[in-house]
């Protein structure tokens, strides 16, 4: 693995010690002596060291070729974790049976602790699965509602979840109250505003995107969350472009439910999810996939899901411990960096307008933009076309726009290269 040039200021960056230590021989006994002296933190890398960021790049296996701008519908592995996968695999392929039921299926129970650690919550709360739409279609189909119960979403959600309610609306008669989004919005008190005026003495569940996927808003979860439970409505969050994206716990956000895919924003394997559930509410919550409990306590019984991929399952330890290496409040910082970059070489140009919010605390890494006299789709197409660079046309409901989503793995220079094509294509 290729590392920066300047190894001096690399290796200040002590927080990242223990793991080159593990992957790297050669810089073992320089890091364990430099730990010695040197107490790790967060800060201890800054924005600027492009050294540190450098080695984050040579970490994964990306295309030299493609610059991969859409992070946010799958993000690909570090080699790290890459290397587990396959490791596992191998490993499950000398006899499957025994193997995979009695060895790896071991290992549920310390990744359970360590995702629970992540997400700053009760390992008993932590239910691992494939992605998100599988976490929430558990919830969305095992909590007890009867006909004329309303629950609160809106048209800027996901489409499967979308469709599952409305399945549930079908066939068993409860009613959908639905919120049309003013996106981007810089005012958290207007967006929770939308959701609390929407409740009635009828309503059930409402459930929020914590982070809008078509346009990067983050919105304010713990804001509708404080009033539903005053009102006595179950609260589910759907996290699937939050969670490993920017520093919070789930707990936090005072939701009952949430779902992420870690195939995203922690870069573990395809296919790879969780799902959190207050533990006073698993009981009230049906599995989706039964087991031979399935009003049952413990959170174990929405794993049901047969036979998978135990490999991949398993190397998600890799992905959490290479995130743990950057660290949450760091990656935060870059992957804000990263879209602010880009778009203050862009965000004068006339033609140029963005869906994303300006404020910091309402957007991460995720932009949307829109130039005008051109569809969106013909946007991606020309940066594609042109310029090699992969991102993906948003038309949903009253968003329109291209989705641009860097990862830790980005570098400046190539954001440099996507805001020049942006000026190209808008006639700057």
């Amino acid at each position: 693995m290729p590392y920066p040039s300047s190894r001096r200021n690399f290796l200040r960056s002590a927080a990242v010690l223990p793991f080159i230590s593990a992957v790297d021989p050669v810089f073992a006994e320089a890091a364990n002596a430099y730990r010695k002296t040197t107490h790790a933190n967060q800060s201890g890398i800054a924005l600027g060291d492009e050294d540190f960021w450098g080695w984050v790049r040579e970490a994964y296996t990306v295309s030299p070729n493609i610059m991969n701008l859409n992070n946010g519908g799958v993000a690909p592995q570090p080699k790290v974790v890459q290397d587990a996968h396959i490791r596992y695999y191998q490993y499950a392929n000398e006899a499957p049976s025994y193997y995979m039921w009695q060895i790896l299926d071991q290992g549920r129970e310390p990744l359970r602790e360590k995702l629970s650690l992540l997400a700053g919550c009760d390992k008993e709360e932590i239910a691992i699965n494939r992605n998100a739409t599988e976490g929430l279609n558990t919830v969305i189909f095992g909590l007890n509602l009867k006909p004329g119960d309303e629950v609160v979403l809106t048209r800027q959600d996901y489409p499967n979840m979308i469709n599952a309610w409305k399945q549930r609306e079908k066939r068993d008669g409860i009613k959908l109250i639905w919120i049309d989004l003013k996106l981007p919005e810089e005012n958290e008190e207007v967006l929770a505003a939308q959701y609390i005026a929407a409740f009635t003495p009828r309503t059930k569940v409402v459930m929020v995107t914590h982070l809008i996927n078509w346009c990067g808003q983050i919105m304010p979860v713990k804001k509708v969350a404080d009033a539903a439970h005053a009102m006595g409505i179950e609260v589910i969050a759907d996290g699937a472009h939050s969670f490993a994206h920017f520093d919070f716990k789930i707990p936090d956000l005072g939701c009952d439910y949430f779902a992420t895919s870690l195939h995203k924003w922690l870069s573990a394997p395809f296919g790879s999810g969780m799902l959190y559930i207050r533990k006073e509410k698993i009981k009230h919550v049906w599995a989706l996939l039964s087991n031979n409990e399935p009003d049952g306590k413990d959170i174990r019984k929405f794993e049901s899901l047969g036979t998978r991929s135990f490999a991949s399952e398993m190397a998600i330890g890799a992905a959490v411990d290479f995130h743990d290496v950057i660290g949450s409040k760091r990656k935060e910082a870059r992957l804000r960096q990263l879209k602010d970059h880009w778009v203050s070489q862009v965000k004068d140009l006339s033609r140029v307008s963005f869906n994303q919010p300006k404020s910091k605390h309402l957007s991460c890494a995720i932009a949307s933009i829109a130039i005008e006299g051109k569809k969106p789709e013909e946007v991606a197409g020309e940066l594609f076309s042109k310029y090699k660079i992969h991102t993906v046309a948003i038309n949903w409901e009253n968003i329109h726009g291209v989705r641009v989503t860097p990862n830790v793995y980005t570098s400046l220079k190539d954001l440099d290269k996507l805001a020049e094509a942006v000026r190209r294509i808008a006639g700057a």
